[in-house]
């Protein structure tokens, strides 16, 4: 009775073994997380490159590379705090980023490593490390625990992209092979869409690009608007939701640089180009074919390319995390949904439109993303029949995706009314599937109740 009595003075409930368990599910993965960035530092240094340790201390100064993404974080963060709370932090960072802007413009400091960057973001990272900090010496409880979980989606959403920042340096170093010529042939099976979108983004002139180019640099501040939505109850209800747009975003981003590893790929714009904006590694090209030109159809091979651009096309991350915003903010207002569905269609126009990726590559975001999503919500909603085989039919066509592009490229491309079909049939049955087992998991609708017709009373 005793200890009843505190924990509820305390605002906690008495220790379960289902909470112990969490808990314990949650300090491994801390753990996790911390050694894997500890790894990739070490392993960055190994390559002269500074690691996302490195890179995230040095924005506690230095301008930061992004701003918008910091305050990003720091918006997530917020979630977990009252509204006097929120005022509070966002002057705080306000102030600490005018005090660090004037003692850069006296001091003459730069950006990170060199690299003149934004000048604001400093002060959404101070005030979040400080939440943390008063969550460890001023909170207990679950009081504690929440303001750790808002502290910690902050930190992984900046984490996450300073990780997925070194990967993709890692993979220019060590894969000095790519595979560009076997997906190019393959993507003939698909029309050459990268080709067709480049001349299309080329005849809208500066306006189209620039457009698509602001859609394509933010994808992760449109993900935070709909994560908000999602967590908008939070603070109210002292719990976050089973399931959100951060969770799935971040398995995205620590499993798709996984497959770069295995699989490098650098894009059109740079195998057959001139490189991004017309600058950067057009030598090590195969041909300067895009966007005018599709590639021949001969016997593809790994070709040698530089050791700065990234291998980061297969498959299409861009393309996965805007399926991704598509997909949770269907529950969303109108607005939402209708910018859920204009960031989706703009993010796969500029993906094919700048060159950065081949159709095969938006085939592979897209069945990555709804693979790794139902795997999420059967984790929360349990396993069932359906869900199996739904995380098993997208793996083995993302595999089989895969290996065909790798080893049947000319078959593809010489059989194109075959191949093509098939490759989008498995496509929409994937997305069929999806549809299908989450639909038992949606909450049904309550109709409303009839309304009672008013009585005339006889006169």
């Amino acid at each position: 009775m005793l200890s009843r009595g505190l924990s509820r003075i305390s605002g906690t409930t008495a220790s379960t073994p289902g909470a112990r368990s969490r808990k314990r599910l949650w300090a491994a993965a801390g753990v996790t997380a911390l050694g894997f960035l500890v790894v990739l530092e070490l392993t960055a240094r190994r390559y002269g490159l500074p690691g996302p340790l490195t890179h995230q201390v040095a924005e506690l100064v230095y301008r930061p590379k992004s701003g918008a993404l910091l305050y990003a974080g720091l918006a997530l963060t917020l979630v977990v705090l009252t509204w006097r709370q929120r005022f509070i932090a966002v002057a705080a960072a306000l102030g600490i980023d005018a005090v660090l802007a004037l003692t850069r413009w006296v001091f003459g400091i730069g950006g990170v490593g060199g690299i003149e960057g934004r000048a604001f973001g400093n002060g959404a990272l101070w005030v979040v490390l400080g939440c943390g900090v008063v969550a460890l010496t001023r909170r207990t409880g679950a009081e504690r625990t929440l303001l750790l979980k808002g502290v910690g989606l902050g930190l992984l959403l900046v984490a996450g992209r300073k990780t997925g920042d070194t990967w993709l340096l890692i993979t220019s170093r060590t894969r000095p092979q790519v595979l560009d010529p076997y997906v190019a042939t393959a993507d003939h099976a698909l029309g050459n869409p990268s080709w067709v979108a480049g001349r299309i983004v080329e005849a809208t002139g500066p306006i189209g690009s620039h457009v698509l180019d602001a859609v394509y640099g933010q994808l992760a501040v449109a993900a935070v608007v709909v994560a908000l939505y999602q967590l908008r109850n939070v603070a109210a209800e002292r719990r976050f939701p089973a399931h959100h747009l951060v969770r799935t975003f971040l398995v995205i981003g620590l499993l798709g640089p996984a497959i770069y590893m295995i699989y490098p790929v650098v894009g059109p714009v740079f195998a057959y180009g001139t490189g991004a904006f017309g600058t950067g590694s057009a030598h090590w090209a195969v041909a300067e074919l895009w966007p005018h030109t599709p590639p021949p159809i001969g016997t593809p091979h790994p070709v040698v390319y530089d050791a700065i651009t990234p291998r980061n096309c297969m498959p299409s991350l861009h393309t996965a995390w805007a399926t991704a915003i598509f997909i949770h903010s269907r529950r969303a207002p109108r607005f939402l949904r209708v910018a859920g569905t204009f960031w989706l269609l703009a993010t796969l126009t500029a993906t094919l439109g700048f060159g950065y990726h081949y159709g095969i590559d938006l085939v592979a975001g897209v069945v990555f993303t709804l693979t790794i999503e139902t795997t999420l919500r059967a984790l929360d909603h349990g396993w069932n029949r359906l869900a199996v085989q739904q995380v098993a039919g997208g793996t083995a066509f993302f595999t089989a995706l895969l290996l065909s592009v790798r080893f049947l490229p000319v078959r593809m491309a010489h059989h194109p009314w075959v191949a093509g079909p098939l490759v989008l049939l498995a496509t929409a049955a994937v997305i069929y599937g999806y549809v299908r087992t989450t639909a038992r998991w949606e909450p049904n609708p309550v109709p409303p109740a009839p309304r009672a017709e008013p009585q005339l009373e006889p006169a």
